[in-house]
């Protein structure tokens, strides 16, 4: 199948050529493609690059029909891309009847090798925009990563484009971690990780307890706890022994950061933002946690900030989901 020039013209490269026509204040002048390959790129993920996650692109390319048709499409990013790394093997168009993106099959999955990903077309095609999708590297943690498109059709034409430098941020994130009181009750900090009662754990990286406790007196509902804090707010909860960290916690409200909420807030915790918090004076202790709540957290060690985004609360089941962005501070 040939896709058809006019209706699949990638709108990347509409909008390059309308860039170049609308460099005056001239009477405007219908934008003239040029007798070449030709293309443009376009970054489409918001918010800190953090190890773990995507940067995606979308790169478009194109050729006159009477010029040939398109073979390939690679990237080589400066930093290799962790394992699920890809460029798309379909172009994609916009449907303006369904108002959805869609997607046609132009080629083979990548291929990628070391720095460098590989789509080659199999569609007799001279034009489609591909997504590329980068996956963060946890080596790329505090440096900076580019990135070099290219493409190349079938009448020996060559064209690529640059982009970057994007820095990578040294926060680490998890998303959707499961707690439940006197089950999957401890978090580490250090780990990343949320612990079960019996599951083997050094106390010493135990720096909250997630309780939910009701009473006729109290209503605690969904708590975090420091081990270290003190024994009235940990009820009758036993503590595993040589757990005392006395964990300090700020208490946030409509803080729902993007990629920890997965909701369109266009919000993002940053670096900037674990220095800015003050922990001074602040308890060990916070109750009745609220989903799309969170907190600030400082381990007693003074070695890692995270915040905790309260994905989910159930009050039946007593538990909740929590998403976590965590800052080496020294």
């Amino acid at each position: 199948m040939r896709i058809n020039f006019r209706s699949y013209t990638p709108a990347l490269l509409g909008v390059m050529l309308l860039a170049a026509s609308c460099a005056k204040d001239d009477t405007y002048k219908t934008p003239i493609p040029k007798d070449q390959l030709q293309n443009d790129c376009i970054k489409r993920s918001t918010g800190p690059n953090i190890s773990g996650g995507y940067i995606e692109f979308a790169y478009a390319m194109a050729l006159p029909a009477a010029k040939g048709k398109l073979v390939a499409a690679q990237v080589e990013a400066s930093i290799a891309g962790a394992a699920g790394t890809y460029l798309e093997n379909k172009s994609y168009y916009y449907e303006n009847s369904l108002q959805v993106d869609v997607g046609i099959p132009i080629g083979d999955p990548s291929v990628t090798t070391g720095n460098t990903t590989v789509t080659t077309f199999t569609k007799d095609t001279m034009a489609a925009t591909l997504r590329y999708f980068y996956r963060i590297p946890d080596e790329a943690k505090g440096k900076s990563v580019s990135f070099t498109f290219s493409a190349k059709s079938s009448n020996g034409e060559n064209v690529s484009y640059k982009m970057g430098p994007y820095e990578i941020s040294t926060m680490d994130m998890k998303l959707d971690l499961n707690m439940t009181d006197g089950d999957s009750t401890y978090f580490s900090i250090a780990d990343m990780k949320v612990y079960a009662k019996n599951q083997a754990v050094d106390p010493a990286k135990i720096d909250l307890i997630y309780m939910y406790r009701t009473s006729a007196t109290a209503s605690l509902k969904h708590a975090l706890v420091a081990p270290g804090a003190p024994k009235e707010y940990l009820q009758d909860f036993v503590v595993p022994g040589g757990a005392a960290n006395v964990t300090k916690l700020v208490k946030a409200y409509n803080l729902r950061d993007q990629q920890l909420a997965r909701l369109q807030y266009g919000v993002f915790i940053t670096d900037a933002d674990f220095k800015a918090i003050d922990f001074n004076n602040q308890p060990s202790y916070l109750f009745n946690l609220k989903a799309e709540g969170g907190t600030w957290v400082e381990s007693a060690d003074g070695k890692y900030r995270a915040f905790i985004y309260i994905n989910k609360v159930d009050d039946t089941k007593k538990s909740m989901v929590i998403s976590v962005k965590r800052y080496q501070v020294k």
